[in-house]
């Protein structure tokens, strides 16, 4: 008895689409079977109106200048290329799920917390050292990897500097305050971001464009010398800010080392001392029924 195997849903030059994914951006995404190099890949196919034919093709170089920019916490880009007038756009597929689903709403462990930012602070400091500013990065952006690593899709790297398009207003949830403002976007804005989602996941809310409150003020477990880098990493003025993402990632990387060498992070302490608060009500009740047999074997005595 032999199985069947579906067929692809289309073929784009020597990509077998499989399967329709959520976009998440412009365009359609797919899962899709590369034929050459026997591998699954993701291919985005972007809409005709992304790029014009003037831009085309400073996009499509500047797409494929990604694949120079290798780093564990960004996307690999495969091949771009043009179908029937469209680009798309071949790169690696992530099992996995948003940082926002893992968030779920509410602040996550602060050591977790910051291996994540250390990651995206990381990543981005590459791409800044080969010419791209993302510009885009938010939890629904950033993919958790099954092996709860953070990734962020190069896609948003290439479609910033004027090649983005209408769709891509999805991209900028969590701008600078510059670039709410209409203001011109650099390094620094890509700094906000990474804060801007440290703070969200320290908090379980975002900080506000004027002036944020420290994270710790809402959440005892977050130590003063995080509080200060955070607030560093979200100021309103760029200058005030960061002016690296790998200065960002190293203080970050100072604070993690302290907070190891105290031992036990604060939400650890808190649950250590459950058990022995539930000890020492053991205890006592203990001290109370043998003072009660103690009671009752005197009156007997009498």
């Amino acid at each position: 008895m032999t199985t069947s195997v579906p067929g692809p849903i289309a073929v784009i030059a020597h990509y077998n689409l499989l399967e329709r994914l959520e976009p998440a951006g412009p365009g359609d995404l797919f899962r899709a079977r590369d034929t050459r190099k026997g591998r699954t890949v993701a291919v985005r196919l972007l809409p005709e109106q992304f790029v014009d034919s003037a831009t085309r093709q400073t996009f499509m170089e500047r797409a494929r200048g990604l694949a120079a920019l290798s780093h564990p916490n960004v996307t690999t880009v495969f091949d771009v290329g043009e179908h029937d007038g469209r680009v798309f756009i071949a790169f690696e597929y992530l099992k996995g799920q948003s940082l926002r689903s893992e968030m779920g709403g509410r602040p996550i462990n602060v050591r977790r917390a910051m291996d994540l930012a250390i990651q995206m602070a990381d990543a981005v400091a590459d791409a800044h050292a080969c010419g791209y500013v993302h510009g885009g990065l938010s939890p629904d952006s950033v993919v958790i990897t099954a092996k709860g690593h953070a990734k962020i899709p190069a896609f948003a790297l290439a479609s910033r500097d004027g090649f983005a398009g209408p769709d891509a207003v999805h991209l900028h949830d969590y701008d600078s305050p510059e670039e709410a403002r209409g203001l011109a976007s650099d390094e620094r804005s890509d700094i906000y971001s990474v804060g801007a989602v440290l703070y969200e996941m320290l908090t379980g809310r975002r900080p506000l464009h004027r002036g944020a409150a420290a994270p710790g003020a809402s959440n005892p477990h977050v130590p003063k010398e995080l509080d200060e880098v955070v607030l560093k990493a979200v100021a309103p003025n760029p200058d005030s800010r960061y002016q690296s993402a790998a200065t960002f990632a190293a203080e970050l990387r100072s604070i993690a080392a302290i907070l190891d060498v105290r031992g036990t992070g604060a939400e650890d302490d808190e649950e250590a001392e459950a058990p022995a608060h539930g000890a020492g009500r053991a205890l006592l009740l203990a001290i109370v029924m043998i003072a009660i047999l103690a009671a009752i074997a005197w009156w007997f005595l009498r």
